[in-house]
């Protein structure tokens, strides 16, 4: 399963829910029940969530269904000297749930019903009608990636040093050059660019230069 991040789409105000999160107290698994993986259509992950909280919460299916995650991780981006904050999906596609199955591995028929009749949802992971169970290492670092969306953003940058880079905007522009120095907490990139025979570095954000092999 990949855990690329993507874009989330606006959703509605209720789409965040505090159960997004689980506590540095809260124990990994709940008494009797395991963690499972529910593929869901994109772009439906919030939704089939809280749909399902609201379900079980009125059904009063508490004790076969737990926690249910849809970890995220906010990333800041500068441009224009201007911060912005971008929320993006860990694993895009699919929603954590946490539940007790029957003893022959079956989901409870309520909880089945319950689940297949949310729309957007597709099937559990593994043999139908019989999820498998996550594994410890899988479980540890999913409820460590729910928790980050209380951490400070990051500003995540798609350069190396060495990278061979164009700039796209402002005096420089269309000049190559190389990535010399990053400053992630800045948003800027340093680039190396050679001027009347002369190398000399240009500070930069990361949004005025793009890759060479990009184009």
């Amino acid at each position: 399963m990949s855990a690329e991040p993507e874009n989330v789409a606006a959703e509605s105000p209720e789409d965040t829910l505090k159960s997004d999160v689980i506590g540095a107290g809260e124990p990994i698994r709940q008494q009797g029940m395991d963690w499972f993986v529910l593929r869901v259509a994109s772009n439906k992950e919030s939704y089939v969530r809280n749909t399902l909280m609201r379900k079980v919460q009125i059904e009063g299916l508490t004790n076969l269904v737990g926690r249910i995650l849809v970890p995220t991780e906010k990333t800041k981006t500068i441009k224009g000297g201007k911060q912005r904050i971008t929320e993006t999906k860990l694993y895009p596609g699919y929603v954590f749930v946490e539940m007790r199955l029957e003893d022959d591995g079956r989901i409870p028929q309520d909880v089945f019903f319950l689940i297949k009749e949310t729309t957007g949802v597709g099937d559990f992971v593994g043999p139908t009608g019989r999820p498998t169970p996550m594994a410890p290492h899988e479980i540890e670092k999913m409820i460590l990636d729910s928790r980050k969306p209380d951490e400070m953003p990051v500003v995540r940058l798609v350069f190396e040093k060495g990278d061979q880079v164009t700039i796209k905007e402002g005096p420089f522009e269309g000049y190559e050059g190389t990535v010399d120095e990053l400053s992630p907490e800045k948003g800027i990139v340093r680039v190396l660019v050679t001027i009347f025979g002369r190398q000399a570095p240009i500070e930069l954000e990361e949004w005025q230069i793009s890759k060479v092999t990009d184009h």
